[in-house]
Parts: C-alpha cells; sequence; structure tokens
C-alpha cells in the first residue's frame, strides 16, 4: 500500500509494523449481512490490505434496519457489488476479490483453495453452509472467528468472546457445537456470541431458501456490534495480541452434567 496517509491514526495506535501486518493480511469474509457488512468495513478501514468476500444476495427492504449496504435506493442490487464499491472508496488500494454466490457446501474447498488466507470470518447466518465453512477451515488449521446469533436480542454489552465449544445462552451456538462434533471438529474456532437470552417471541418462519428456515427479529446495531467484535478479533489475532477468552460460568457446567446424569439413568431405568 502506498498510500498510507490516511491510517495514520491507526499507526499511532499499533506502530508502524503493526501497520505493516495489517496491509500484508490476506482476510476472507463469507456473508455481508447485519454481521458481515460491518466486519468488512471495519477491516478495511483498519488497512488490511487484501479481502476476499462472499455473498449471493441482493438487498431487500427488510435489510435496511441492519445492513449497511441497504438503502432506499439499492433494493434488488447484489450486497457484494455495494460492499465492493464502498470499501474500495475508503481504500482504493486495497486488493479486493468478490464472489457474488451463495456459500454452498460444494464450492467451500474451492473457495479455501483460491487463498492463501490468514485469517477466516465467518458471517453466515445460515446453518449448513456455516457448518461446511468451519469444518473446512478447522481441517486445514485456518484461524477463524464465528458469528453466532445476533437475532432476538437488545444488548451489545452482553456479547462475549470465547472457544466455540465453551459458548452458553445461545441456540445457535448449541446446535453448531452438537452438528460440528459429528463432523470430528474440536476446540479451536474462536467465537463472537450473546449470553443475553433471546427473546422467542419475535422468532418467524421462512421460506427454507438458501438454506435458512427461520430468522429472529433485529435491532439496528446489535448484528453491527457482533461484525465489530470479530473485526477486534481478527485483528488484535494479527497484530499478536492476547484474546482473553470468556470462561463459561461453573453453573453451566454443573447444569449439563446434571443432565447427563439424569439422562443415563432414564437409559438404565
Amino acid at each position: 500500500m502506498q498510500d498510507r496517509s490516511w491510517l495514520s491514526r491507526t499507526q499511532l495506535l499499533i506502530g508502524e509494523t503493526g501497520l505493516d501486518r495489517l496491509t500484508n493480511a490476506r482476510v476472507l469474509i463469507v456473508g455481508l449481512g447485519g454481521v458481515g457488512s460491518f466486519a468488512a468495513e471495519f477491516m478495511a478501514r483498519a488497512g488490511v490490505g487484501h479481502l476476499t468476500i462472499v455473498d449471493g444476495d441482493v438487498v431487500d427492504s427488510t435489510n435496511r434496519n441492519r445492513q449497511l449496504p441497504a438503502l432506499s435506493t439499492t433494493h434488488g442490487l447484489p450486497k457484494s457489488d455495494l460492499m465492493a464499491e464502498r470499501l474500495l472508496a475508503i481504500s482504493p488500494e486495497l486488493d479486493l476479490r468478490v464472489v457474488s454466490d451463495f456459500i454452498r457446501p460444494e464450492m467451500v474447498q474451492n473457495l479455501l483453495d483460491a487463498g492463501p488466507y490468514d485469517y477466516v470470518m465467518d458471517c453466515i447466518d445460515s446453518i449448513t453452509p456455516k457448518l461446511m465453512l468451519l469444518q473446512a477451515a478447522y481441517v486445514r488449521k485456518l484461524p477463524i472467528v464465528s458469528s453466532m446469533g445476533a437475532g432476538g436480542k437488545l444488548d451489545p454489552t452482553l456479547l462475549r468472546v470465547t472457544d466455540l465449544f465453551d459458548t452458553w445462552e445461545c441456540g445457535m451456538a448449541q446446535y453448531v457445537r452438537k452438528r460440528l462434533r459429528r463432523l470430528s471438529v474440536g476446540a479451536g474456532i474462536k467465537a463472537v456470541f450473546s449470553v443475553e437470552p433471546v427473546r422467542k417471541e419475535s422468532l418467524m418462519m421462512t421460506d427454507g431458501s438458501n438454506f435458512k428456515r427461520s430468522a429472529y427479529g433485529t435491532m439496528s446495531y446489535l448484528p453491527a456490534a457482533f461484525g465489530g467484535a470479530c473485526a477486534s478479533v481478527v485483528l488484535r489475532d494479527l497484530l499478536g495480541e492476547t484474546i482473553p477468552m470468556e470462561e463459561r460460568p461453573e453453573r453451566i457446567n454443573l447444569e449439563k452434567q446434571a443432565r447427563k446424569k439424569a439422562n443415563k439413568a432414564t437409559v438404565i431405568g
């Protein structure tokens, strides 16, 4: 990157060596909805020099309450194209690859083959593609951060970062953990999640297209907060910073052990 003048405030914070790390970094961002669109912008504004963004969706009017590319003037336009234009307007020298397609199980390997990547950001809100990406990245030992459920919640101060298999309270995380165990995936995936109980009354069913069968109501700032947390994990990791990992409360572990004993007793009985 030749012109770094616009990154002078960033360099004040992380130094020239830190900025070198970011401008040389290669990051894959999958999903450009409420979480991923903000995460992508935060990466560009931080000076990350090489980005690959992936999304096959177009802007819908219902996206305007939470997604960065969604405006009254952009309905029906591809999110990937809108974000590409925005990212390049922020960072004109950005090496940007755009994949305007929905992430499907059969394309995950090809997508990762197109690397190399220093980090993968999973901002997908559909379970099946999410599982395939996480498994493939895990097998390749790629650093990855995964956003869990941002819907049905209001309090951004209840976001946490920990290993995916140490998450709690989040229904999406619970389901993802269960499915990944069957795929022989273990610890090592960082997750951004919320410990706020979900507002179940905000659930709606969908038509099931693009592997998505349901959705929760959302508030403008919550997906953006998830995107910011995911970006912070990636940027701090790239800079060699220590990322504190939230410990699962002991009461959660005790409740889990009690359920296992009860289930075992039921089987024996």
